[in-house]
């Protein structure tokens, strides 16, 4: 895919968003005169995302630091509820009580709210399941930072949820800072992951991009390693472009139980834009996924909060230059 029809997919794709509706969807703006960024606000009636595999918070359309460009609609469909029409950095937990809730029954996925299981089956991030109560959003705003405060309430599960999104007065950074308090009578065990999802300078995946790891790579699960892209030491490089539908993903390891492995490093070779990804709590699993348009690592990690706790978790993101590869 050329970077002139990737360019005209995204025009083409976000034209036919809006057209699909009457009015602008919520959003906000942030900048701190070095990045700016355009988010998309939780709203269960005239949101962008009322989907149920991601957090709503957080979800952002734009993301520029020093001309370069992060952020876009990589998925040429959408829909409100399609499970991955969403841009990132945004993040997904892992449900609670959906083994219990039985066909019909309720569970809870943080983020988004009470879900109502559909069947019998396993449960799959990639079905939508149908809110039955998206709790109560609460949000402050700031000219450099939002605070999103979700509460959801159950009769076994109930939380409070903030995700604070602040850009860095004078720094080519930005942080999401999150306090999970668990105010219900069962603990909370769940993962979370970023998904990530960069669309980098709107350019495709492919020769120039790198991701870099603070510790030598193994890989397992994996599709398009060695073909599309290989890994080489600590880093992950494309042999090739990869076309639509086309994918690559595995599950990496070499990491060990100290936060400073959290610590993601990517560029763009081709265009000089980079950035580094840290976090103050230790990996529990970390993906590798990407298409042609775009390319995400996916970190984990695990959390553990009873009753009356809470679990907080800050996640750093510094934009920086590299070399321009000839």
């Amino acid at each position: 895919m050329s970077k002139v029809r990737t360019i005209l997919l995204c025009l083409l794709s976000g034209l036919a968003i809006f057209a699909m509706q009457d009015k602008p969807f919520p959003e906000a703006k942030i900048s701190n005169g070095i990045i700016q960024a355009r988010l998309y606000l939780p709203d269960a009636k005239d949101g962008y995302y009322r989907g149920a595999r991601f957090d709503w918070s957080g979800v952002m359309p734009e993301l520029t630091c020093d001309g370069h460009s992060w952020g876009g609609q990589w998925n040429e469909k959408y829909s409100p509820t399609l499970n991955d029409a969403i841009m990132g950095p945004v993040e997904s937990f892992s449900p609670l009580g959906y083994d219990e809730a039985g066909a019909g029954g309720h569970f809870m996925a943080i983020g988004i709210g009470m879900l109502i299981r559909k069947d019998e089956s396993k449960y799959s991030p990639f079905r939508y399941y149908e809110v039955a109560d998206p709790g109560t959003w609460k949000i402050k705003q700031k000219k450099d930072a939002i605070e999103f405060r979700h509460t959801l309430k159950d009769t076994a599960y109930a939380y409070e949820y903030t995700k604070t999104i602040t850009l860095v007065k004078g720094k080519r950074e930005m942080v999401l800072e999150h306090v999970l308090k668990n105010t219900g009578r069962r603990a909370i065990g769940t993962d979370v992951y970023n998904h990530n999802l960069f669309v980098v300078d709107h350019q495709p995946t492919g020769p120039g991009f790198v991701m870099k790891f603070p510790f030598q790579l193994s890989a397992e699960e994996s599709r398009g390693i060695g073909e599309i892209a290989e890994i080489s030491g600590d880093s992950i490089l494309f042999k090739r472009k990869l076309v639509s539908r086309e994918s690559v993903y595995s599950v990496l390891h070499g990491y060990s139980a100290d936060a400073k492995d959290y610590d993601i490093r990517l560029e763009n070779h081709t265009t000089g834009a980079a950035m580094r990804i840290t976090c103050d709590q230790p990996l529990s699993k970390m993906v590798f996924w990407g298409c042609a348009t775009t390319l995400c690592p996916e970190p984990y990690i695990h959390m553990k909060i009873d009753p009356g706790q809470e679990f907080k978790w800050k996640i750093a993101y510094e934009f920086y230059s590299c070399g321009i590869w000839k």
